[in-house]
């Protein structure tokens, strides 16, 4: 590359407005960007990229001022490649690694083209072959990274909304799929070819369809802005496929693009993404994006400088304040950006403003959110970035989803984020996993299991989490996210079928992913590939037993899931029957194991109907999903609105929920509409079949059964093992209830 001298051809005028990044103005661009400890700072325009007549043009911007460095840069147009150049003091053990070798990201930049080729050349510091630094104290690089970076791109942000606006469903309607644009995509032959792993694959009818046939209300996308994966699986040959190591916070992912897109540069792709935004819009589906502000991808402090590091590394950082310098790594990941200070707060907040208003995207889901809420001692509910969450005139507006934890201490805050903010519940995932997978598990091998205590408290909404009153009052039962599966850990069909988690092809020896999983093989580790995999009803060593009770366990947390108070979500696949191959922490494997299979066996299609079916359930009937918590309290029909029961048709008293032995329960929960139906959910979590007297009924009425995990598909009204029951009842009424299942009865008319 050859570069023009740092001087400007013409003095750089100050801009009319102080708007972070480069963004176009009359007859050229205002560029206004923080880099507080930095002394100088230069505009580089890169012509002709990925070329080898590439060329760069460098202009001096004025300041510091206040830390910002500002100008006009006339005769700039959209399409513009562009990149950053920050001088300053080389200090590492103060923490300090300026070096102007390196071209680097606008961090407001709108638009990216390309990645950055992982080399020496990326590294402010001296690196040898394995790119570790080469002693101490570090010595700067002095080869220009340009020719391995990606570039910041000018785009213009215009495009036609249509009229189409956002869906704004409630809470109490919504319904969350969570999936990655390529893996939902990538292998549905109903989607043409060249747009399957693509935005606009998601915005495809066949996908559009299936969606809505589920009941999903809200598409929650793995991190769609642009990253970069860590130096260690780039030479491992892996890329980090969900995309939690951001390499900008204002631009989407290029890679996600059809290749027409890549190649017509970022103002396609982004249309490409606001064009997938309309489309579900327009069906009725929101989109939530999960977001990742709390580290970037420039890992350890040893780690490549393309951004962040480069422009002012203990501003955005978090450090611990020893010397030499150490970042403070809350994340797991090598970095944290420092939320204690105004630069990460405002940057975060305005990234969010870029993506509702410009894109109008429906809600964020904050990865390691704690972190985004540290004050100097700790965790702080009522921290600035919350505020303004819940009190900006754009972000009030949306739904805003926590994962309420972080590596750091005290960084485990399920709950504790303030309404309306809600929160993954993994209380939920656990004490539900732990009821119909680890604890059958252990009553197989007659040792105790858990109660169906907390399972209740999961069924009710998990008011020991969310029913604390603050100052805007309790969450109530939507302000739990409720879940069994996500992206980071087994899919549903894993859980039923693998005792152990098996990550040998991440290439970390199987030492990456959680040991927590709870779940149960049902007696076989591993996938069973025989011929009922096919549909095909076939007896072998016992093993046709061993898949309907895996089944049947999939049936039982989809309806666990369904039937709670709460939020439910789910991971893309798991209507399916997905597996990967008992991979739990999948985030480096971009092929078959994440990519949803859509070859479908017939107990597969079974599974979709029964996911559509249990999801029109839920929102067909108000008792199914109460917006507040019950309290047993008595209603108009002498009936209370929450009431639990044993198999005997007794209300369950503190002896019940006392007992580890007890693990059948009846859930009564009364409509809040006189006209709609109560529900009365079965839950049999022992592991031999027995009958159980219904717990009665309002007035003038009886319970008619709707559906019972043990049949395969919702149409399938034969009992398993010859236990048949009336699909009417009266409170009180002897029934049949299978090992290990659920049912789910309706109030109706005499």
């Amino acid at each position: 590359m050859t570069a023009a001298a740092p001087t400007p051809t013409a003095p750089l005028r100050f801009p009319a407005t102080n708007v972070p990044g480069v963004r176009r103005a009359g007859d050229g661009v205002d560029v206004c960007v923080t880099a507080p400890h930095a002394t100088a700072l230069e505009l580089c325009l890169i012509d002709d990229p990925h070329t080898l007549a590439q060329t760069e043009r460098r202009f001096a911007l004025n300041g510091p001022t206040n830390g910002v460095f500002h100008g006009h840069v006339p005769s700039v147009r959209a399409g513009q490649r562009y990149g950053l150049r920050a001088s300053g003091p080389w200090d590492p053990a103060a923490g300090h690694l300026y070096n102007p070798d390196k071209l680097l990201l606008d961090p407001y930049g709108h638009g990216i083209d390309g990645v950055p080729i992982l080399a020496p050349s990326l590294y402010a510091h001296q690196v040898d072959a394995s790119l570790a630094p080469v002693g101490w104290p570090w010595t700067p690089d002095t080869r220009d990274s340009a020719p391995h970076m990606a570039y910041s791109v000018v785009v213009d942000d215009a495009f036609d909304w249509c009229g189409v606006g956002r869906p704004a469903i409630p809470w109490e309607q919504t319904v969350i799929m969570e999936g990655h644009v390529k893996g939902m995509t990538m292998t549905r032959e109903a989607i043409p070819p060249e747009l399957r792993g693509t935005y606009a694959g998601v915005a495809h009818s066949a996908t559009i369809q299936h969606l809505k046939s589920l009941g999903v209300t809200s598409l929650e996308l793995l991190p769609i802005h642009a990253s970069m994966s860590e130096p260690h699986l780039a030479r491992a040959g892996l890329t980090n496929y969900w995309g939690y190591s951001t390499l900008a916070f204002f631009a989407p992912n290029p890679l996600y693009a059809t290749a027409a897109a890549r190649a017509a540069g970022p103002d396609a792709v982004i249309r490409e993404v606001k064009g997938m935004i309309r489309l579900l819009h327009e069906a009725g589906i929101e989109v939530i994006l999960d977001v990742v502000y709390n580290h970037t991808c420039e890992v350890g402090m040893a780690g490549p400088t393309v951004c962040w590091r480069g422009l002012d590394n203990l501003a955005w950082y978090l450090h611990d304040g020893a010397v030499p310098a150490r970042y403070a790594d809350v994340t797991g990941t090598g970095n944290t950006l420092d939320f204690r200070r105004q630069i990460a707060v405002s940057m975060a907040l305005d990234s969010l403003r870029h993506w509702a208003t410009e894109y109008q995207v429906d809600g964020f889901r904050y990865d390691l959110a704690v972190t985004l809420a540290r004050a100097y001692d700790g965790f702080d509910s009522e921290h600035p970035f919350l505020v303004a969450l819940r009190s900006d005139p754009v972000l009030r507006t949306r739904k805003h989803i926590a994962e309420p934890w972080d590596l750091g201490p005290g960084g485990w805050q399920t709950g504790s984020f303030p309404a309306p903010i809600t929160a993954w519940n993994d209380s939920f995932r656990g004490d539900v996993r732990s009821f119909w997978l680890s604890g059958p598990k252990e009553l197989s091998a007659a040792r105790p299991a858990s109660s169906a205590r907390d399972l209740a408290t999961r069924l009710s909404g998990s008011a020991d989490l969310f029913g604390s009153t603050d100052p805007m009052g309790d969450h109530g039962p939507m302000g739990s996210i409720n879940f069994v599966t996500a992206h980071d850990g087994f899919t549903m069909r894993d859980l039923v079928t693998f005792d152990y988690k098996h990550n040998q092809a991440n290439g970390e020896a199987n030492r990456d992913g959680s040991e927590d999983n709870r779940s149960w093989n049902h007696g076989v580790e591993g996938l069973i590939l025989y011929d009922w995999e096919a549909g095909i009803e076939g007896v072998s060593l016992g093993l046709d037993t061993i898949a309907s009770l895996r089944q049947r366990s999939i049936r039982n947390l989809a309806g666990t899931l369904a039937f709670s108070a709460g939020v439910p979500m789910y991971v893309a696949g798991d209507e399916l029957g997905r597996t990967q191959w008992g991979n739990n922490n999948a985030y480096c494997q971009d092929g078959p194991i994440s990519w949803v299979d859509w070859e479908l066996a017939i107990w597969q299609r079974e599974l979709e109907e029964t996911f559509q079916f249990l999801f029109a359930l839920r929102r067909t009937h108000p008792a199914l999903r109460p917006a507040r918590f019950l309290t047993g309290a008595p209603t108009a029909d002498g009936l209370p609105d929450l009431g639990w029961y044993g198999f005997d048709g007794v209300p369950a008293t503190p002896r019940h929920w006392n007992d580890p032995r007890f693990r059948r329960v009846q859930m009564l929960r009364h409509s809040p509409q006189l006209t709609a139906r109560d529900a009365l959910l079965l839950v049999n979590g022992a592991l031999d079949s027995t009958e159980c007297v219904l717990a009665p009924a309002k007035s003038g009425a009886v319970w008619e059964l709707v559906w019972d995990s043990t049949w395969d598909e919702p149409g399938d009204r034969a009992a398993s093992d010859g236990l048949e029951g009336p699909l009417v009842a009266e409170g009180g009424q002897l029934v049949p209830s299978h090992l290990l299942s659920l049912r789910l009865y309706l109030s109706t008319p005499l």
